[in-house]
């Protein structure tokens, strides 16, 4: 039988300071881990003023998780231990897997027409923790539109409509995409009954679930249980991100960027760190 999902809570996205002085929304993040397993972080930047965010994110590292760097506007440089280099640029997205340990740096570049964009993190589970770190850039015209006279969806991974998106062979099973829904327009969009999913609202507003509640931009949506959820807009548009997953239900000891399963994990990986034994590859 067919279950509409409700909101079960909501959050608003706070300012906060990252990297070298990159001003940016931190959507969720370590305090929030128990209610959106298995992400840890959505971090949303974005600004026309470069001194927001040109210092970006000199070298550091990471262990047992992926990054998800979503780009709507902009342009970033991209550098790691594995010897990768390139950039991310509108509509495009990097899907970096950190596992045992990689070293990387993210720079802004100043195009002159402001940066926006998101920064997802996925944990990993304890069996993946390890694993040989990888990346894939994803360039925007790989991404496929999923789109009818009130919809446009943007697959980045999952399946939409028998539209699937282009990251795939993952160690968690992950949905990512990036809806707009047109002004006045009533919708059921389909959602697997397996997973925790997260709504996270960047542009607009709408009502979401069965209570006839109106949500907007900035606000964060986590909803119970169901196989599919009721959106409905008035007056102007609403885009948000969708992200489902489906639940580790795992121990996380987290700290920066690094996050493991136990305490002594987590202390093993800084200790590396600091005698330079921390890269496995």
């Amino acid at each position: 039988m067919k279950k509409s999902r409700d909101v079960s809570s909501s959050f608003t996205a706070k300012p906060v300071t990252e990297g070298a002085g990159v001003k940016l929304h931190r959507v969720f993040g370590n305090s929030d881990k128990n209610i959106t397993d298995p992400f840890l972080l959505l971090d949303n930047f974005g600004s026309d003023n470069p001194d927001d965010y040109i210092a970006g994110f000199p070298w550091h590292p990471h262990r047992g998780i992926e990054t998800v760097t979503y780009m709507l506007e902009g342009e970033v440089e991209h550098e790691d231990s594995l010897g990768n280099k390139g950039s991310i640029h509108s509509g495009g997205v990097q899907w970096m897997t950190a596992g045992s340990g990689i070293i990387h740096q993210e720079m802004p570049k100043n195009t002159g027409k402001g940066m926006r964009g998101f920064q997802l993190w996925v944990n990993l589970p304890a069996k993946s923790k390890m694993m040989h770190p990888r990346y894939r850039d994803i360039n925007s015209k790989d991404i496929p539109v999923y789109e009818d006279k009130d919809m446009k969806v943007r697959i980045i991974c999952g399946v939409y409509e028998n539209n699937k998106g282009p990251v795939n062979d993952l160690e968690v099973d992950v949905e990512y995409m990036d809806f707009e829904i047109t002004k006045n327009t009533a919708a059921d969009i389909k959602s697997n009954p397996g997973h925790n999913v997260l709504i996270y609202i960047f542009e607009g507003s709408a009502e979401f679930g069965k209570e006839n509640k109106e949500y907007k931009k900035g606000q964060l949506l986590i909803f119970g249980e169901g196989d599919s959820i009721y959106i409905k807009t008035k007056n102007e548009n609403v885009r948000f991100l969708y992200i489902g997953g489906k639940p580790l239900k795992e121990p996380i000891a987290w700290y920066g960027p690094i996050v493991m399963n136990t305490r002594e994990e987590l202390e093993i990986a800084f200790k590396e760190y600091s005698n330079g034994t921390f890269l496995k590859v």
